[in-house]
């Protein structure tokens, strides 16, 4: 939300922006839409539609050039994209804003009233680029529109939008049919709409002060040969040696292309078609570009264009050779995106607006698949859901950081807080593992725990200090936690323990309650919670000699209170002291 400007149309309308993260302008709205009318900005107007319409009309120009324009009602209760719904974005813009304001999206695009896949706008959340023209792209929307069968190509990419309940609806064909109205891939001869994953290496090789516009016009003339698409890049790679080169790194940064680097005897060990003993004698490598855009692509990498070598022209400097692999699997971390999300105890009420912004913005769904089917609800028609096993934690959590290294926008979803015995910490130590370029934006959405919402229940039983443990023995040696039971009973700390019977370990709840025991009363109170959130919610009390750990599995939270907490009218709490408060 900071990257919109902000525009209201009356004083109520200015009243509405004033709390929002928003970029607000103040003044005469058409000026102000003049100034900030800019190819691939965000403009929220608070006012009428008919009246932003009017205003808007004589700028604009055509879909490929005109800004997102949503416009929200002076109470921000809803959110209407107006302009640029699928080439500028304004769509998802609209569900982000009234996911984080709590409003409606009121969209009236085919694709979202339909329940279809739009096809110029879904694959940017897969971290994919889009190729062809402008009328290309127009025929194929109306096509789509009039439910017209669609030849559809696939040759690179993950394939998981498939999945979603949107892409069951394109009526595409095999195809071998009919040339394909679309294509997914690296070619752009493939068909006249294309949408390019990033799974392409160029390899290159240069003398010493190369100029930059030589390197430019290799690189374009290699792709061009091989009838690549420049949106397909993943990167560039060359040898160490060439890891100041000035053209090189101006490259990198202007297309923000990663740039790797391989020593001369990684290279030397890659099997290439053209090896040169003339470059090996100077370099310890007999292949420079060839080599470098293999070892970059990594293991399946296939050579698509072999070494083409260019010299200066007039004004040029040096010369420069350019090589093209592409990968097996898609390379555009800068572009994806992993949210780790923490969707409360279950009720779609309770999970916070942060959480749900999140949500709406993610195109893949990861996470076990009882929490997923809670938010089933939620997930719309283009986005996807990846079930995985209950204690297959680490596997989720590597599947989540691989799609959004691949440049897809995914969420990991715990259930209560992410990062209270959630998925948060695990991820995050597997993102710290990377190289700094190989990382994602990594960014934790808190959600509501279980203890939070069992506390609320019960009365208010958290109000002086307390801990969590959690007696799952799983990850941690029964020795730690039965430590950690003593401390805290000898602290005095309410306790809330997570994990505290299954199956597998109907024990250690006995053996924990009897360490309690040992420093506080038999009567002290106890919070039973169980399927938190849900249809089946039960929260009960009891005193912590009557417990029974029979009545207790995974689906149960219990607050044990201190040696101060009480009961009274049926509800739980924990005096903190306060001067003048007493219970009688």
């Amino acid at each position: 939300m900071e990257r919109i400007k902000a525009i209201a149309l009356t004083p109520g309308a200015a009243t509405t922006l004033k709390d929002m993260p928003a970029d607000l302008r103040i003044g005469p709205a058409s000026q102000l839409l003049k100034a900030n009318w800019t190819r691939g900005g965000n403009l929220l107007v608070i006012g009428a539609i008919g009246a932003v319409t009017r205003l808007i009309a004589p700028l604009v120009q055509d879909k490929h050039s005109d800004p997102a324009v949503v416009v929200m009602d002076a109470r921000g209760e809803h959110v209407v994209p107006l302009l640029g719904g699928h080439s500028a974005g304004a769509e998802q813009l609209a569900r982000d804003l009234a996911a984080a304001l709590g409003s409606r999206a009121v969209l009236t695009g085919d694709a979202s009233t339909q329940g279809r896949l739009a096809l110029d706008a879904f694959g940017e959340a897969w971290g994919w680029k889009r190729g062809g023209e402008a009328s290309a792209w127009h025929q194929l929307m109306q096509s789509q529109a009039m439910e017209q069968p669609l030849s559809l190509t696939q040759q690179s990419g993950t394939t998981l939008w498939s999945t979603s309940a949107g892409s069951q609806r394109l009526h595409h064909r095999d195809g071998s049919h009919q040339s394909p109205a679309l294509s997914i891939g690296a070619k752009t001869d493939a068909a006249a709409c294309r949408w390019h994953p990033p799974t392409l290496w160029i390899g290159i090789g240069c003398e010493r002060n190369t100029s930059l516009g030589l390197v430019e016009r290799a690189v374009a003339s290699a792709l061009a040969q091989a009838s690549l698409a420049r949106e397909a890049v993943a990167g560039i790679s060359s040898i160490d040696v060439k890891a100041n080169e000035p053209a090189l790194i101006r490259l990198s940064e202007q297309h923000e292309w990663p740039f790797r680097l391989h020593c001369a005897s990684s290279l030397a060990a890659v099997a290439v078609p053209t090896p040169s003993e003339v470059v090996n004698a100077e370099m310890g490598t007999a292949s420079v570009a060839e080599a470098a855009a293999l070892l970059a692509a990594g293991d399946g990498a296939q050579l698509r264009h072999p070494k083409q070598i260019l010299h200066a022209d007039p004004g040029e400097q040096g010369a420069v050779t350019v090589a093209i692999a592409e990968a097996s699997q898609a390379f555009a971390p800068q572009r994806g995106e992993l949210h780790l999300i923490g969707s409360g105890p279950g009720a779609l009420d309770l999970l916070t607006p942060d959480a749900r912004q999140a949500l709406s913005r993610c195109v893949s769904w990861v996470g076990y698949g009882l929490y997923l089917d809670l938010l089933e609800p939620l997930r719309r028609h283009d986005q996807v859901r990846v079930d995985g096993q209950l204690t297959r934690e680490r596997d989720r959590c590597q599947q989540a950081l691989e799609m959004a290294r691949e440049g897809t926008k995914v969420a990991l979803v715990s259930s209560g807080d992410s990062g209270i015995y959630g998925m948060a910490g695990l991820a995050l130590e597997l993102w710290m593992d990377l190289p700094e370029s190989h990382r994602p934006l990594f960014q934790v959405h808190p959600g509501l725990s279980a203890l939070q919402l069992a506390a609320a229940k019960a009365g208010a039983p958290l109000m002086h200090d307390f801990c969590t443990i959690s007696l799952s023995d799983r990850l941690t040696p029964w020795e730690v936690i039965e430590r950690r039971l003593h401390a805290a009973a000898e602290g005095d700390f309410v306790v809330a323990l997570y994990n505290p019977r299954s199956k597998g370990r109907d024990w250690q709840l006995q053996r924990a309650i009897e360490i309690l025991l040992k420093d506080r009363p038999a009567t002290t109170p106890v919070v039973m919670a169980r399927q938190l959130g849900r249809r089946e919610e039960n929260v009960s009390l009891f005193q912590l000699a009557n417990l029974q750990p029979e009545d207790v599995d995974m689906l149960t939270v219990l607050v044990v209170g201190n040696s101060s907490s009480r009961v009274m009218g049926g509800r739980m709490v924990t005096p903190r002291g306060y001067p003048g408060a007493a219970l009688s």
